[in-house]
């Protein structure tokens, strides 16, 4: 779900005029001397209140779906100018193997076209995980194929003639799944990463339907063609035509028993959103999935943890993601590179407020309308998350004596000459800006323990999720890469928009799990997550092959429960 977006919390530098990034209204670089919320904030931090102080394995009847053999390795290779061996691209030096994220990103692309797909490099730590040489050439074979399918190609105009028809070609050589967006922008990544996971398991090509709301938010992926969909595609009210009573949706054609090759469709509607899930993940549904030419896909949710439970993907999976904990960040790492609008924020904002902090702390707070926990009760977990987890947070100092240094600002201490001592900036991502209001008094008050300076900064509240609006979803995927640029990471249980910002950074976040009701409790207030992979938060109520009532978190080596929701899958190494 989306936390950020709005008008943005303020300062005076000159990146105001950048493009689409409004003047924030609050923002002062609030300084400290210290590490947070620890011992003994009391009544300072909660106004005499006494919250505390801040500071086994899957065995069925094995199947393996293996790639159509229409476009031959060898032609694909050829058109992508490569040489159809397993093994990686050697970049021309380390730089060049930096900027294009271990091979990752293609060089055909045109820098010039997307700033952000080679910069964001630079604003990131290394990842940790290394892409499979294997992922490098599938990749490079993928971008063949779209080029060679994609829109405007001769191939792509004789499909779109046979969906005109009504009629299911009995072989094509292109093949095609349509993702359309539902749900907000966290819920709408996560899907359409999962959907390019797809695409490249069953030789489809991705195309993306792209209503108003998601236009200017990123750079085309692939070179040399696009993954949006000509205004002139057959299908236009997506919306009207894709819902759960769809009689094109797989799991309304299943039921009603017309799945027969002899009367298929045009097309195929295969509809993954939350409640819907266990219609597509066996593999005698895939066996026909895979006949139809066209395919929508609606979904709101990581449903590529669910591959990873199917043997027939299973030797596929193991060649392209060795590391399982790395599967969203190298694919949104590879898919997602911010529009140049979208970037001048990120790197307006980062280069104003936290580029020459030393340490950098991200606090991702979402508050959810149908599970209003009320302000005291989320910030409590804040406090207490900061006392179970020693350093997660600066620690304000038992002994304030030394308040009058902490309300210096930390550039004029620099400017004097005196700034040598540590810079910590945290990052606050909310729709409210309480949060913000009150960390930021807390260290604006208070001297911390080890004698650091703190920032705390919040780019926006909008206070209210506008998924409709373009500027908030631009706002938003901007404080996402924000959140990802930090050491540190804490996030909301079940937001995607944290499920997004920490995979993206591949960074195992600290989580603040949702109290058994908004007024009770959480105990422990939050726990570190195992993996940075996001949580497939409703998973299918039972698998094939599975006996009934099968832990779908024990079946396989790299598949377990999540943190945030019991019942929800992740991967792990």
């Amino acid at each position: 779900m989306v936390t950020g977006g709005g008008e943005s919390g303020g300062s005076q530098m000159p990146w105001w005029c950048r493009p689409r990034w409004h003047a924030p209204a609050r923002a002062e670089v609030v300084v400290v001397v210290g590490f947070l919320f620890a011992m003994a904030l009391g009544a300072l931090v909660f106004g005499g209140g006494g919250a505390g102080s801040l500071p086994a394995s899957f065995s069925s009847p094995r199947t393996e779906f293996v790639p159509k053999p229409v476009l031959t390795e060898s032609r694909l290779h050829a058109d992508a100018g490569e040489a159809g061996s397993d093994a990686m691209p050697t970049p021309a030096s380390q730089h060049d193997q930096d900027r294009l994220l271990g091979g990752l990103l293609s060089s055909a692309v045109d820098e010039q076209s997307c700033r952000s797909r080679f910069e964001l490099a630079s604003y990131r730590r290394p990842s940790p995980f290394r892409p499979s040489p294997y992922l490098v050439d599938r990749l490079r074979r993928y971008e063949a194929l779209h080029q060679r399918c994609g829109p405007s190609s001769p191939l792509f105009n004789d499909s779109v003639e046979h969906l005109r028809s009504g009629r299911n070609a009995a072989r094509s050589e292109c093949q095609y799944v349509v993702w359309t967006p539902f749900n907000g922008l966290g819920n709408r990544m996560l899907s359409l990463g999962s959907t390019f996971l797809y695409a490249l398991l069953t030789d489809r090509v991705l195309l993306m339907h792209t209503p108003p709301e998601l236009q200017g938010l990123f750079c085309e992926p692939f070179p040399g063609s696009s993954w949006t969909l000509p205004a002139d595609f057959p299908i236009t009210d997506f919306a009207g035509t894709f819902t759960m009573l769809s009689p094109t949706s797989y799991k309304n054609m299943r039921l009603a028993g017309n799945v027969s090759a002899e009367t298929l469709p045009a097309y195929v509607f295969l509809d993954l959103i939350q409640s819907y899930t266990d219609a597509a993940f066996c593999e005698a549904d895939q066996r026909v999935l895979a006949k139809f030419n066209w395919m929508v896909l609606k979904s709101d949710v990581y449903f590529a943890a669910m591959f990873f439970l199917m043997t027939a993907y299973e030797r596929e999976l193991a060649r392209l993601f060795p590391e399982k904990e790395a599967v969203f960040h190298h694919v949104a790492r590879y898919l997602f590179s911010p529009s140049d609008d979208v970037w001048d924020i990120v790197t307006g904002f980062y280069e104003a407020y936290l580029a020459r902090a030393d340490d950098r702390v991200g606090l991702q707070l979402r508050v959810f309308p149908e599970f209003p926990v009320p302000f005291e009760n989320m910030y409590g977990l804040i406090v207490r998350c900061s006392e179970q987890y020693e350093g997660l947070l600066p620690e304000v100092a038992q002994n304030d004596s030394a308040r009058s240094v902490g309300n210096h600002s930390s550039s004029t201490v620099a400017a004097s000459g005196t700034g040598k001592k540590k810079v910590t900036s945290i990052l606050v991502t909310s729709l409210l800006s309480d949060y913000y209001e009150r960390i930021r008094g807390v260290y604006f008050t208070s001297t911390t323990a080890t004698g650091e300076y703190v920032e705390v900064h919040q780019p926006s509240h909008d206070r209210e999720q506008h998924t409709e609006a373009r500027a908030h979803n631009q706002r938003a995927l901007a404080e996402m890469y924000l959140l990802s640029f930090c050491d540190r990471i804490v996030t909301t249980a079940v937001s995607t928009f944290g499920y997004v910002a920490h995979g993206l950074a591949a960074v195992r976040p600290w989580v603040l799990l949702r109290p058994p009701s908004p007024d009770a409790r959480a105990d422990p207030a939050c726990v570190r997550s195992e993996t940075a992979e996001p949580c497939l938060q409703a998973p299918p109520r039972r698998l094939c092959g599975a006996a009934e009532g099968s832990d779908l978190g024990a079946l396989a080596p790299h598949v377990r429960h999540c943190e945030d929701v019991y019942r929800g899958l992740k991967l792990s190494n």
